[in-house]
């Protein structure tokens, strides 16, 4: 496997997060995740997206950080680094794409000065919320888009 640095408008980033997308609405029932993300986000130094590839160069995941530069009312505090778009396509799942991505965007985000690593998943992904506790994530104070939805939970991780 071959994780690359690509912008977050890159094709192949659009393909999976149409992909992830689809995923977050089969399992919640709605239209996916419906916070804003704009490209410029994920730009070095203030952000980060990564995608790994396969031995015949096909993208089979995906992840990123952006930053949160300030306390603000969405519940993000200052030096934040906002784990975003993590997702393993289904046949490359259980190979440790995601652990290794989550690795390599804890690193940059560490490297960049942050210091904390926080995300937003739900009770429905249970996947995901093993692979974050398992790797150092507790349960914090909600923040962000879904931060009044029953089905939110947030976890976060100092770097």
């Amino acid at each position: 496997m071959n994780i690359r640095r690509v912008a977050y408008d890159h094709p192949d980033a659009v393909k999976l997060n149409d992909q992830v997308q689809a995923e977050y609405a089969a399992r919640y029932d709605d239209e996916g995740d419906a916070t804003h993300l704009d490209p410029a986000m994920f730009d070095p130094p203030s952000g980060l997206y990564l995608i790994a590839y396969d031995g015949q160069d096909r993208p089979v995941a995906t992840g990123g950080w952006r930053g949160h530069d300030e306390e603000n009312d969405e519940g993000y505090l200052t030096g934040d680094a906002e784990l975003k778009r993590m997702y393993v396509v289904a046949e490359a799942r259980g190979l440790g794409l995601a652990r290794r991505i989550l690795a390599a965007l804890e690193e940059d985000a560490r490297t960049a000065g942050r210091t904390r690593m926080v995300l937003e998943t739900g009770t429905r992904q249970p996947e995901a919320i093993a692979l974050y506790t398992s790797s150092g994530y507790a349960p914090c104070t909600k923040f962000g888009y879904y931060r009044h939805h029953d089905l939110s939970i947030c976890f976060a991780k100092s770097l």
